[in-house]
């Protein structure tokens, strides 16, 4: 099995005798924010090879090519300081100047203006645009938030089908024991660049000159090098803006780069914790993270999270509940994520599209969280899951309810998988199915029992496949040589690709699609019922059951089979 570290040459992830499954674990651990900030180090953890500093040679361009529409693009920039005989110096900031120089495309362009508001200048090429007859569209100003470390007002509009931002170049006044501005002026390109979040991305492309300005001295040469270094003192920097301890961990991940020692201790110390969970919006750490889970290196990011003891600043748990966890939950849950996108590079690319992938990465994340609920104020049992998509990262309830229906999925599926992979031999498991199957020939059930199970995850069973088969026949994590056997994941993919077979040949792809044949009002004529309820619920199940059965009745046989059968109750009674 492949092991995941930080720079992808160790394996000190899936230690089996640490890493242990949830349902094996005692349920004795209890979660507090106290306990949250300062998690008792598991012994060598920081000590392991994946914390190496070996750094990747990292090829760098000499000079940045400009695509036709960028050309385009900066002219209309450039024809407008002239328009206006304005002295404004234009500069390319950020990732695309760093992805440019890595010989990457890059569609998210940062305009910095050494001189007036991005807002100001946007008027101005508004304007020139209108002289030349052109329109300018999607025009907008994103105002400033201090609060939550967004310090500076970005206006916004597309040019040639792409959008822009502008923002001025910035310099910071503090006051004593405070990282919020007390004063914004306009600064140097050089001020600037030693405000940003990484020297990777403190360079700037001078449109004026058309040449790359690294003025931190530092950020080219860390390119090549392949480390993750923050302009100014790490401390300095997170505690400027918090967020920016996600995005070097995003970085790191995404370009294999390693962190700097000095930032490392920075990220885990209690004051940026404590700033990242004050300071930072939810939606800002939600989408960091769900950058991360949607990258190339997603086990890769959420293991430098969990290293530099942020788990739980990130995944963030009701600070008014005490929920009762499984003993080194977060190191479990890195270790199914770690195992299912091992297990997703072994199945390809074929089976599962990119949502899909990307669900079944939280999924795995959140497996030990899947049997955890707490009590809202209605008193209602709320997963534990649901509250951290929707409190601690504010995605969209699509997610948290798609990862909920999965997590739901797994028990009742992997009660069927011996069936499915054996080709349904043996005596199936009806517990939980009701009075569903009471009419069903023992062919059929197989068929109806997962017919049922993916009418209610849908799209996304082959998700609830790949989790459940993580779980089959046992558990990851039961020993050291399980977890680092590649041959064990082997055996899984295998399961995965009989099971999905089986249900291809069961003809159920898309089974969610199929529409029953009998409405409500045609069980009410025939239970001679003028209103619905329970009953009807009950008969509408017993008649998806047979459908399911007979994949090819009609509408008529499945109502005559319905009076039979209720006949025969009649008499039975």
């Amino acid at each position: 099995m492949r092991a995941s570290s930080l720079n992808g040459n160790s394996s000190c992830l899936l230690l089996g005798s640490i890493v242990r499954s949830c349902d094996s674990l005692a349920l004795g651990s209890v979660w507090s924010p106290l306990k949250a900030r300062n998690p008792t180090k598991t012994a060598g953890l920081l000590s392991c090879k994946s914390m190496s500093t070996n750094s990747p040679v990292v090829r760098v361009k000499e000079k940045i090519d400009l695509t036709e529409k960028e050309k385009m693009i900066f002219d209309r920039l450039l024809a407008t300081v002239g328009h206006f005989d304005l002295s404004t110096r234009l500069r390319v900031a950020g990732g695309w100047v760093r992805d440019k120089l890595l010989g990457k495309e890059c569609y998210d362009i940062d305009i910095a203006l050494d001189d007036m508001l991005g807002s100001t200048f946007v008027d101005k090429v508004t304007q020139y645009l209108a002289s030349t007859g052109e329109e300018a569209q999607g025009l907008a100003v994103i105002p400033s938030n201090p609060d939550q470390s967004k310090h500076l007002e970005t206006a916004r509009m597309r040019l040639y089908d792409t959008w822009i931002d502008f923002v001025n170049l910035r310099s910071e006044k503090y006051s004593e024991n405070s990282r919020i501005p007390t004063q914004m002026d306009f600064g140097t390109a050089e001020e600037d660049a030693y405000r940003r979040d990484l020297t990777i991305n403190s360079m700037f492309y001078n449109i004026n000159t058309s040449s790359v300005e690294d003025l931190t001295g530092r950020g080219i040469d860390d390119l090549r090098s392949g480390k993750i270094v923050t302009p100014l003192a790490p401390k300095e920097t997170f505690l400027d803006d918090p967020l920016r301890v996600l995005r070097a961990v995003r970085f790191g991940a995404r370009f294999s780069f390693t962190l700097n020692e000095e930032l490392k201790r920075a990220a885990a110390s209690n004051d940026v914790k404590d700033a990242l969970a004050a300071k930072i919006s939810r939606e800002r750490i939600g989408t960091e993270v769900d950058l991360m889970v949607s990258g190339n290196e997603p086990v890769k990011a959420i293991a430098y999270i969990y290293e530099l003891q942020l788990f739980w600043v990130v995944f963030s748990l009701p600070h008014e509940h005490e929920l009762t966890l499984p003993q080194e939950c977060d190191r479990l849950c890195l270790a199914y994520m770690d195992a299912a996108w091992s297990l997703q590079q072994l199945i390809g690319s074929s089976s599962l599209i990119d949502e899909q992938r990307r669900l079944s990465l939280y999924a795995a994340l959140f497996f030990p969280f899947r049997t955890i609920t707490y009590k809202d104020n209605k008193g209602k049992k709320i997963p534990i899951v649901n509250y951290i998509f929707r409190n601690s990262l504010k995605r969209k309830a699509s997610d948290a309810e798609t990862v909920v229906s999965v997590h739901s999925a797994v028990a009742r599926l992997l009660s069927l998988i011996p069936f499915l992979e054996s080709n349904g031999d043996g005596k199936l498991n009806e517990d939980g199915m009701g009075t569903e199957l009471v009419d069903i020939p023992a062919s059929s059930k197989l068929r109806v029992l997962t017919g049922f199970l993916l009418r209610e995850v849908k799209d996304f069973w082959r998700v609830a496949l790949l989790i459940s088969v993580l779980a089959y026949p046992s558990p990851i994590g039961c020993s050291e040589d399980a977890m680092l056997k590649h041959n064990e994941l082997d055996k899984r993919k295998e399961v995965f690709q009989a099971v999905e077979n089986a249900i291809l040949k069961l003809g159920l792809e898309k089974i969610w699609e199929v529409k029953p044949l009998v409405t409500g009002k045609d069980v009410m004529n025939i239970l001679q019922l003028k209103y619905g309820g329970p009953l009807v619920k009950e008969w509408q199940q017993k008649l998806l059951a047979w459908q399911l059965a007979n994949p090819a009745g009609t509408a008529d046989e499945c109502l005559e089979w319905m009076r039979q059968t209720h006949s025969k109750r009649i008499k039975m009674e």
